[in-house]
């Protein structure tokens, strides 16, 4: 009976498609990406949230970012600050700490989408926001502790001096600029509450807010975003007059209107999970190109430490030890999701095995949780001493088919390890842009962090990323993880760059982590694309930046 009201389901799903406004095959003028979240807010600084970064990504340009072969490159600037060029300079700062200035130049052909030049003027109003204390931002930590000055040299040159004479000195990916002859007024009116008042947020069609190859034209809440090209675009020309991103939280719902012809494209950076995208393979592969990028994502359990059951260390690592996470890998997604053992990916430069792992073992889980006073079983849940049960929640996103599977089996082994586990999932807009932002959550929640190329997690391991209501919820240390020694390791990587030594710290790190598990190390993720056959151009980068920074190379086939 439930197959038949699943099968019944995605053929309504399919026939509400054909129903759609748009034509069953898009224009070659047109393209339609379809996603499974929709953005929490546009703000290019506040919440986090992938699918915002890669809807901006067209509309926008970071100074530097990483490419596809994972090499740091300027898109806004016009070279890369370098210690033998002169653009980068070690220096003593009048309190004797050693620093270090860096000088970028802006493009001089960059200007916002009304015709207003970008400038250094914009540069010193976005950090005024960032290192406020009450702005929110993300990376609150770049522009209050790591960045102490900001020169302008002239309208399109400026220098920022670090903290720290920092190894990734020529990166400042996090530095999004805005529009301060837009913004400027909206946030010294108030910058409590600025976060909310934004033009990102009440007036996201002004194409001054937007200097990339698109423009956001129009913004249908929890629907679609049409892009249009930005007629003040400094680089090649985009191929595409229109570019439409639907969001369809549900997975099943997304399959339907790609097969339908409503959806062009699927992107791995925010699209189906990967064993939807096996299983259409096999039934509609020769139709789209299909293909499977591994990178930086990391698939886990966020915890919140605050939790009394949770803030003990033996709880964690009993949880972990409860979940056979190499069969989930075979099963669910054909082996091609390696399991994760640590936050750091294999696959980074900075990876240093050696670390604890934490293989199935349901008989040490069950130690462990013993040892931790969850030792009496009452109907098959643990109990303490205090007749308590060992009761959690995981929340994920709704409607992502794959995540809820995984949640199911997770709830299934830990139940066999004594542990009850209830499943309360929301929108994502809902969990990435409140719940996990303001630590609302209260036990587990299942995502994934996507992370550059070399990245220092500061954020979310830092003990001063903690988001809370005094901070105006900076910060993505969603977990509540504090460890000193941890927080030193952070620190230290930032500005100990001589090889062996920066390797011993990754090594610390790396082991510090799988010591205390903050969180639950599931798999690293291959991000699966499915593109037209007409489409060319999109190349997955496997880290943080998405592809569309590069979207005006994309274009339909002569």
């Amino acid at each position: 009976m439930q197959t038949g009201l699943a099968r019944t389901g995605i053929a309504a799903l399919t026939l509400a498609a054909a129903l759609i406004g748009t034509p069953a095959l898009a224009a070659k003028d047109e393209l339609v990406i379809g996603m499974t979240q929709f953005p929490s807010n546009w703000h290019p600084s506040m919440e986090a949230m992938m699918a915002k970064s890669y809807v901006l990504s067209m509309a926008r340009r970071p100074f530097t970012a990483y490419d596809p072969d994972w090499r740091l490159t300027c898109l806004l600037c016009t070279e890369l600050p370098a210690l033998d060029k002169g653009t980068a300079e070690v220096e003593t700062r009048a309190d004797g700490k050693k620093g270090i200035k860096v000088t970028y130049t802006i493009n001089p052909k960059a200007t916002w989408g009304d015709g207003t030049p970008v400038t250094t003027e914009d540069v010193l109003f976005t950090w005024t926001v960032g290192k406020h204390p009450q702005s929110g931002y993300s990376n609150f930590d770049l522009f209050a502790r790591d960045i102490v000055a900001i020169d302008a040299k002239d309208e399109r040159t400026f220098t920022i001096h670090r903290d720290k004479a920092v190894c990734s000195y020529a990166e400042i990916n996090d530095f999004e600029i805005l529009p301060a002859h837009l913004e400027r007024a909206v946030f010294e009116a108030d910058p409590a509450t600025y976060r909310n008042r934004s033009k990102y947020e009440t007036d996201t069609t002004n194409p001054g807010l937007w200097f990339g190859p698109y423009r956001i034209a129009q913004v249908e809440p929890g629907s679609h975003v049409v892009l249009e090209p930005n007629p003040t675009w400094w680089g090649a020309k985009p191929a595409f007059k229109r570019v439409v991103v639907k969001s369809i939280e549900n997975t099943a719902a997304l399959e339907a209107n790609l097969l339908a012809g409503q959806v062009d494209m699927v992107p791995g950076e925010t699209g189906l999970p990967l064993d939807q995208v096996l299983a259409f393979e096999k039934r509609h592969g020769s139709r789209y190109n299909v293909f499977y990028k591994p990178g930086l994502f990391f698939e886990h359990v966020e915890l919140n430490l605050d939790n009394p059951a949770l803030a003990d260390v033996r709880v964690r690592r009993a949880l972990l030890h409860a979940i056979d996470r190499e069969a989930i890998s075979k099963q669910l997604y054909d082996g091609r999701q390696p399991v994760a053992h640590n936050e750091i990916s294999p696959l980074d430069r900075v990876h240093a095995p050696g670390y604890p792992t934490y293989a199935f073992d349901p008989a040490l889980a069950g130690k462990l949780l013993d040892e931790a006073g969850w030792s009496e079983r009452r109907a098959g849940v643990r109990h303490n001493a205090k007749g308590e049960r060992l009761s959690l929640e995981i929340m994920t996103t709704a409607g992502n088919r794959s995540r809820e599977v995984l949640q199911q089996v997770l709830q299934a082994q830990w139940r066999q390890a004594g542990v009850e586990v209830r499943i309360v999932n929301e929108p994502a807009r809902v969990l990435f842009g409140e719940t996990l932002e303001k630590r609302r959550f209260k036990s587990m929640a299942l995502f994934a962090w996507i992370s550059a190329p070399e990245n220092i997690p500061r954020t979310i391991l830092h003990s001063s990323m903690i988001p809370t209501e005094a901070n105006n919820w900076a910060g993505q240390n969603y977990t509540g993880y504090k460890n000193p020694e941890m927080d030193k390791v952070l620190e230290d990587l930032e500005h100990v760059c001589e090889p062996d030594a920066n390797r011993a710290l990754w090594a610390k790190l790396q082991t510090l982590y799988a010591q205390d598990l903050p969180n639950l190390p599931l798999f690293f993720r291959a991000d699966p694309f499915i593109l037209p056959p007409w489409l060319e151009g999109v190349v997955p980068t496997g880290h943080l930046d998405s592809s569309t920074l590069w979207i005006e190379t994309w274009k339909a086939k002569e």
